[in-house]
């Protein structure tokens, strides 16, 4: 079975056992977090999709770790001008463990 959530304004489809990194939540390592805005929830033709969210369904899951994603560069530049900038940034996520799905 599968579930399509929505946390940090971007939707994962997950299923149990799956480990994904999700924008930054505030939980320790280890804590339990569950996610009640699951926008489908099923597999195959016994899915159900909610308006928005389907009613009652909830996905649990366990927090592994927090961490910063890989670099990304911002390089400004003007030709001829002298003109460059560079500036770095680092998104922070935490990566959890779906541990149940439950309708």
């Amino acid at each position: 079975m599968y579930a399509i959530i929505e946390t940090g304004g971007k939707q994962y489809k997950v299923r149990e056992g799956d480990t994904v990194a999700i924008e930054k939540i505030a939980s320790d390592v280890g804590t339990e977090c569950v996610f009640d805005k699951v926008l489908a929830i099923g597999e195959g033709d016994d899915a159900e999709f909610g308006a928005p969210y389907v009613a009652g369904a909830k996905v649990t899951a366990s927090v592994v770790g927090n961490g910063k994603a890989k670099k990304v560069i911002i390089y400004k530049f003007k030709s001829k001008k002298g003109y460059h900038k560079k500036k770095g940034h680092r998104q922070p996520f935490t990566s959890v463990k779906i541990e149940s799905i439950a309708k």
